[in-house]
Parts: C-alpha cells; sequence; structure tokens
C-alpha cells in the first residue's frame, strides 16, 4: 500500500488548499498546517469557550446548556474558515477527513453513540451531503462506535444562524429536531463542523435529552471564540 501511495503521489501530486504550494499527498503543506490556529489551553469544559483557569465559564453557570460538554479541535478563524467553507460550499470532501484527524488528534470524548447534528432536507439536497456526517464516518470508526445517521431529523429548515444576531438564535432554533430513537441512559457524541453560540447544538441536546439522553457530548472540528 505505501508503495502504491508514493506512485500516486508522484503520478498525481497536488498542491495545498491554502497557499497552493506542492504537498504530494496532503491537503495542506507542512508549513500551512504548522500555521493553523490554536485553541486557548483554558477552556471551559461545558461550552469550550474560553475560560479563566479552565474551569465552568460565568454563562454556563447562569444558565447551563442542555449539552453537557463540548470539544473543540480548532479555533474558527482564517484559515480553518476556509478549510470548514470548502468543505460545505466547494464540496472538497477530502477536508472532512482532514479535520477528522485534526479531532482525532486532541481530547476525544466517551460515549455509547455517534451522531451527526441533522441537516435540513432541503439544504440536504442542495448540498448534496450532510458535512457533520462526512466528519462523523470517520470519528465513529476511530471510536469503534455505532453511527446513527437515520434516528433524528431537522424537521425545520431555519434562518441560517449565522445570518442573525446572537440573541436571536436560541428562538430561531426551537423545536427544529425530531428524534425518533430510545436513548434511555445513553451518551450521546453528537458532532458537527462549527460551534458558535452553542444555540443549535443546545437544542439538539435538549431534543436528545427529552428521549432519554443521560449525556450529551458536542465534539467539533472548529469553535468561534467570542472577543
Amino acid at each position: 500500500m505505501s508503495i502504491l501511495r508514493n506512485l500516486m503521489t508522484a503520478w498525481l501530486p497536488q498542491d495545498c488548499l491554502l497557499c497552493a504550494a506542492a504537498s504530494g499527498d496532503a491537503l495542506l503543506c507542512d508549513e500551512c498546517r504548522r500555521d493553523l490556529p490554536r485553541l486557548p489551553d483554558a477552556l471551559c469544559p461545558v461550552c469550550a469557550e474560553a475560560s479563566p483557569g479552565g474551569q465552568v465559564c460565568g454563562s454556563c453557570l447562569k444558565q447551563a446548556p442542555h449539552f453537557d460538554a463540548t470539544i473543540a479541535a480548532l479555533p474558527y478563524a482564517f484559515p480553518v474558515d476556509k478549510l470548514i467553507q470548502a468543505l460545505k460550499y466547494r464540496r472538497r470532501l477530502a477536508t472532512a477527513d482532514f479535520l477528522a484527524r485534526a479531532m482525532l488528534a486532541g481530547p476525544q470524548p466517551s460515549g455509547d453513540m455517534v451522531v451527526p447534528l441533522p441537516l435540513a432536507l432541503p439544504r440536504l439536497r442542495q448540498r448534496g451531503f450532510n458535512q457533520a456526517a462526512e466528519l462523523a464516518r470517520p470519528l465513529a470508526r476511530a471510536l469503534h462506535l455505532p453511527l446513527e445517521l437515520d434516528g433524528c431529523v431537522r424537521c425545520r429548515d431555519t434562518v441560517p444562524q449565522v445570518a442573525l444576531p446572537w440573541q436571536a438564535r436560541q428562538k430561531n432554533i426551537r423545536h427544529a429536531f425530531e428524534c425518533s430513537l430510545d436513548l434511555s441512559g445513553k451518551s450521546v457524541v453528537v458532532v458537527d463542523d462549527v460551534m458558535t453560540t452553542g444555540a443549535t447544538l443546545d437544542e439538539f441536546a435538549r431534543t436528545l435529552k427529552a428521549h432519554g439522553a443521560a449525556r450529551v457530548t458536542n465534539w467539533v472540528a472548529a469553535r468561534t471564540l467570542r472577543d
């Protein structure tokens, strides 16, 4: 297999997605990989927002979300945002493997199953794939956990959260998900590409908890940090 890979690299070399330098069979060249931004060392264990001493942040203490923990691999900042946009809007599916490896390189959650955040059907038809599911497949294999793709749906095609002010996002996403699973006592790992305010993941966790989930852990490729 290594001989075949070396031959393929020689025959079909590719350019770095970010700087266009030669990168062999890798998505990014060595320099761009080294220059990727890093999350702060001290993060809230619940929402993965920067928090002094890695303690539960004031927002989570004031109003605890329905999810129990969040693990993020990278900050949603340049050029990580360009990688995720290439996956979602330019169908560069190889980016999903790169991001999944970045997620596996950091802390890994425990649980009973992996569930990608569902995408609304109209958006799924338009895009042709669910980026969360593309991330979740290699992650579930690596963790040796079952991957649940059919038991949860996004039943409302809401206004994209990015188009709304932070305060309006929770109202926009309310009752957007349905679940047909019996999750009694289960620990669920929810996979998504980006966590911004956490409103969408919070509503999905609320739905999972209503169907019996004992614990919900978000596992995201990138986290938007407040200034």
